[in-house]
């Protein structure tokens, strides 16, 4: 039975995200195929994990027998995020663009799941797993267009969860999500609709040709 990580971290509520709808369909049609499996899911806008603090960060370069009592329960938290990781043999993350780039509290885990000689370096624990980002954003920033410069999330993501943990990575890019709500965006509004059913469509397709490889 394959395990599912199921990450979602817009602030946004349900249906009111676009990462969020998009992750929904994903695991649904996961699930669909694969009933037998496991979802770990960590919502991290309702349930933020803690911003890295020096004890955390420090006692990943401690020995365990040297660590401070607050350098331990740090690093526990850690520990237990990293497992969720290596447990899984798929990844599944809603990362809307906030600013340019993912929202902190995902920043805050990965900055967490990333620990040099186990998840990173020269054999990553976690190398190989497939994960799948529904990167939304509310314009568009894709080559060719003027705001290509900003885009800070794909980048960046493909140097941490693909150069850093050595994860398979694969995005679905909703795009334009702002065009219904800005009036100045309405002459967008048919793009943005054929992208969201785009990334709906990938979501499923992604999700099912995911299971059954590791059901397989």
């Amino acid at each position: 039975m394959a395990t599912l990580l199921h990450i979602d971290s817009s602030v946004f509520p349900g249906e009111a995200s676009s990462s969020r709808a998009v992750t929904a369909a994903f695991r649904k049609a996961w699930e669909e195929r694969h009933p037998e499996g496991t979802v770990i899911y960590r919502d991290l806008a309702a349930d933020p994990v803690p911003h890295i603090t020096a004890d955390a960060w420090s006692a990943g370069f401690t020995a365990p027998s040297e660590r401070t009592p607050e350098q331990s329960a740090a690093f526990a938290a850690r520990v237990k995020l990293i497992e969720e990781l290596e447990r899984a043999d798929a990844i599944l993350i809603g990362a809307p663009m906030y600013n340019y780039t993912i929202p902190s509290p995902l920043k805050a885990w990965l900055d967490s799941v990333l620990l040099p000689g186990r998840t990173t370096g020269e054999t990553p624990s976690a190398q190989g797993t497939p994960v799948v980002v529904v990167a939304s954003r509310g314009g568009s920033y894709a080559p060719g267009t003027p705001r290509e410069g900003y885009e800070f999330v794909r980048n960046y993501l493909e140097a941490v969860l693909g150069g850093s943990l050595g994860l398979d990575l694969d995005f679905i890019v909703p795009e334009l999500t702002m065009a219904p709500r800005n009036p100045a965006m309405s002459e967008l509004v048919p793009l943005y609709e054929a992208s969201r059913k785009r990334a709906f469509e990938d979501a499923t397709t992604k999700a099912k040709e995911l299971a059954d490889r590791l059901a397989a």
